[in-house]
């Protein structure tokens, strides 16, 4: 790995959290990348401590001492958890025709970067594929010979992408107004994960400019192109950011997940296939944990309905 070079430019979202932001900027410095797009989010009118520690964030960039190309967005205002960081993104991407991006609590480990890299390089123009994920949600799975998989889901705890994937991402999900795509996606996904994640979609489509996530959009995104995941066959990343001032994570049991080197060369696959049975394990998983974004916005839904019933009964009665 000392002879390697991340060529592939790097996005980092942060915001307020300098311990973690540190961590994770620690890790990049270590693969000294020559171009760096930082993006922040400005403090929140009812915290008073924001100000102070979105200062001491966005001063970690300073700490640069490597050659390298910084580019910053940092807004004055708060956009909030789902369009702060989906913007930040699609900026970069506007800039970029690939990307790796980290979030301020995903600390990667140094083979993520090269992995990342050649497969953004050996995929790059191929359409069937829109995201390679440094999290494997297993730990590991058949890592005896192979470095990655294919995935209906995949994960966006350290990953990377393409301009022509993420120019699907479409963050008020207004395809899912559409019954017959509402029928498709069903059939990529199964029914049992659409009906889990069907009140997490209806709420976004509702009531986008209240959502505190950008990530169920995004998947929403690939799945409706039939987009495919690469998923390493080890943990590259682990998410530190499992504190009282986590918005989604606080309780997750998928936090502080060990982390494991791949080797090099890859052991590339001959074949793109998803591997279904990674795919039930990691739903079963998922599906185990108590997610309390999940548990309101059922609650919610059930308000959302009778006004969509109201507005638009044609479309609520196909939900």
């Amino acid at each position: 790995m000392s002879d390697f070079q991340v060529k592939t430019p790097v996005g980092l979202i942060i915001f307020n959290r300098p311990q973690t932001t540190q961590k994770v900027f620690d890790a990049i410095r270590k693969m000294k990348p020559l171009k760096l797009y930082v993006v922040a989010d400005g403090p929140r009118t009812n915290s008073p401590d924001d100000m102070e520690k979105c200062e001491k964030t966005r001063a970690i960039i300073k700490q640069i001492d490597w050659e390298c190309q910084v580019f910053t967005k940092f807004s004055n205002k708060n956009l909030g958890c789902g369009r702060g960081p989906s913007s930040g993104i699609s900026w970069i991407f506007e800039q970029e025709e690939e990307a790796i991006i980290l979030e301020d609590d995903c600390v990667p480990n140094q083979s993520f970067f090269r992995y990342c890299q050649e497969n953004l390089k050996k995929y790059r123009e191929d359409k069937r594929v829109m995201l390679i994920s440094g999290t494997n949600t297993l730990g590991e799975w058949k890592s005896s010979f192979q470095s990655y998989h294919f995935s209906v889901y995949g994960g966006i705890w350290g990953w990377a992408s393409w301009r022509r994937a993420w120019n699907y991402f479409d963050f008020e999900m207004k395809l899912w107004g559409d019954k017959e795509i509402r029928d498709r996606l069903r059939d990529v996904i199964g029914k049992k994960h659409f009906n889990q994640r069907k009140d997490i979609y209806t709420k976004t489509y509702y009531d986008h400019h209240d959502v505190s996530w950008w990530d169920y959009q995004w998947g929403f995104a690939r799945h409706i192109q039939s987009g495919l995941a690469i998923v390493p066959s080890r943990n590259l990343i682990t998410n530190i950011g499992c504190g009282t001032d986590a918005t989604h994570t606080s309780g997750s049991v998928f936090c502080n997940r060990q982390v494991h080197e791949l080797e090099f060369p890859l052991k590339h696959s001959k074949y793109v296939v998803v591997d279904k049975e990674y795919d039930n394990k990691f739903f079963d998983k998922i599906s185990n944990q108590e997610n309390l974004v999940v548990r309101i916005i059922r609650g919610m839904c059930n308000k959302i309905r009778k006004i969509a019933a109201f507005r638009q009964n044609k479309i609520a009665k196909n939900f």
